[in-house]
C-alpha cells in the first residue's frame, strides 16, 4: 500500500485542539512565548497564535488582511483566460497565476482541487538573486491590488522573522540566529481559490503533503477543512479562532534541527456535502531561507540518542526548493 493511501484511510482524531498561544506574549514575556510555541513546534510541527489583530500588538493590520481577501476573490472571479494571461508555464509557479488542476502532491497521481497567485520578493534590478527570484506579475484588472499584497507580505515577513525568533530561542541558540538567513529568503505569499466540489473524483482540495520551506504561515480560511497526520496515525483538525494564525514547521527547518521540529503532513479535505456549493479562500506565507544558505544539521539537535540524520547530506535551500517543485509539478 502506498504512502498517500495510508494518509487517506487514516481515522480523525479525538485528541484536543491545539491549545492557541497568545501572540502578546511576544511583547510581554519572550521566553514563556517561546517555550509555549516551541513546545507546540516539536509536539504538532504546528502552533496557532492567537491574538493576531490585537492593538499595539506583534500581529497584524485587520483592515488589511480583510482587503487582502476581498482582492483576491476579484481575482479568482476574472475570466480564465485573463488569469492564465498571468501564468508563466514551466518556470515552478513562483510568481503569477497557477491555472487549477496542477499542482499535484507528491506520491499523488490526482492533481489538487486548487488554483493560486504567488507574489515573491521585490528585489533591487542588480542583484544577483533575480537569476532565480523573478519579478512579480501585478495584474491591473484589480484595483488596488500591488499595493495591498506588497504591504502584506511585508507584514507577513516581519512576523515571520519574529516566530524565528522564538524559535532559536527556544533551540538555545542567539536570539538573531535566523536574522541573517531569511532577510532576502526566497519566501512567497500565496492566494488559494479552492473552487466549490461538483465531481472531485480522485482529487481532493490539498493532498497529503509536507510543506517544502522554513516555516508557514496561514491566516484562517473562512471554510474549515486543514487537518495535519498526528503521531498516533490519526487525523487532527485544525480549527483556529478567529483572530488567530496557524504556523507550521516546512522541510528546511525540519531537516536543520536533524527533526527535533518536524515537518507535519497535512492536508485540506474536500468539503461536507453541505458546503459542497461555497468556495475556500486561504492566504499561506511560505517563509524561505536565503537561496545558497546551506542547511546542515544543527550541531545541539544531534544527540546519543537522534544521531544526525543527514550526515554529509548538506544542501543549499535553492537546489532543495527546486528537487521539491520538480515532485510536486510545478516545475
Amino acid at each position: 500500500m502506498s504512502d498517500t493511501a495510508l494518509y487517506d484511510s487514516a481515522p480523525l482524531s479525538t485528541a484536543p485542539a491545539i491549545e492557541p498561544v497568545p501572540l502578546s506574549l511576544y511583547d510581554t514575556d519572550l521566553s514563556a512565548f517561546s517555550q509555549k510555541l516551541g513546545s507546540s513546534f516539536e509536539r504538532y510541527g504546528f502552533a496557532v497564535l492567537s491574538g493576531l489583530f490585537d492593538k499595539d500588538g506583534a500581529g497584524l493590520d485587520k483592515a488589511l488582511v480583510d482587503k487582502a481577501y476581498a482582492l483576491a476573490k476579484d481575482y479568482f472571479e476574472l475570466p480564465v483566460d485573463t488569469k492564465t494571461a498571468h501564468h508563466e508555464k514551466g518556470k515552478g509557479g513562483a510568481r503569477g497565476y497557477t491555472p487549477f488542476g496542477v499542482e499535484t502532491a507528491k506520491g499523488y497521481t490526482a492533481s489538487d482541487l486548487k488554483e493560486f497567485y504567488h507574489i515573491g520578493r521585490d528585489l533591487p534590478e542588480d542583484h544577483p538573486y533575480r537569476d532565480h527570484m523573478r519579478d512579480n506579475i501585478w495584474p491591473t484588472e484589480v484595483p488596488e491590488f500591488k499595493e495591498t499584497f506588497q504591504a502584506l507580505y511585508a507584514a507577513l515577513d516581519g512576523l515571520g522573522k519574529k516566530v524565528l525568533k522564538a524559535i532559536a530561542i527556544y533551540l538555545k541558540l542567539d536570539p538573531a540566529f535566523f536574522d541573517d538567513k531569511v532577510e532576502l529568503g526566497n519566501s512567497v505569499l500565496r492566494m488559494l481559490h479552492y473552487p466549490p466540489v461538483d465531481k472531485a473524483g480522485a482529487s481532493v482540495r490539498a493532498g497529503a503533503h509536507g510543506d517544502i520551506n522554513a516555516i508557514t504561515l496561514l491566516m484562517g480560511a473562512e471554510e474549515p477543512g486543514l487537518q495535519l497526520l498526528d503521531r498516533d496515525g490519526s487525523w487532527l483538525p485544525i480549527t483556529p479562532p478567529p483572530g488567530a494564525i496557524v504556523i507550521n514547521i516546512g522541510d528546511m527547518l525540519s531537516r536543520l534541527t536533524n527533526h527535533v521540529l518536524p515537518s507535519t503532513i497535512h492536508r485540506v479535505v474536500n468539503p461536507a456535502e453541505s458546503r459542497k456549493g461555497f468556495s475556500r479562500y486561504s492566504m499561506p506565507f511560505f517563509l524561505h531561507f536565503e537561496s545558497p544558505y546551506v542547511i546542515e544539521t544543527l550541531p545541539g539537535t544531534i544527540t546519543a540518542e537522534r544521531p544526525d540524520q543527514y550526515a554529509g547530506q548538506s544542501i543549499t535551500a535553492n537546489d532543495f526548493l527546486q528537487q521539491r517543485l520538480r515532485e510536486i509539478k510545478l516545475a
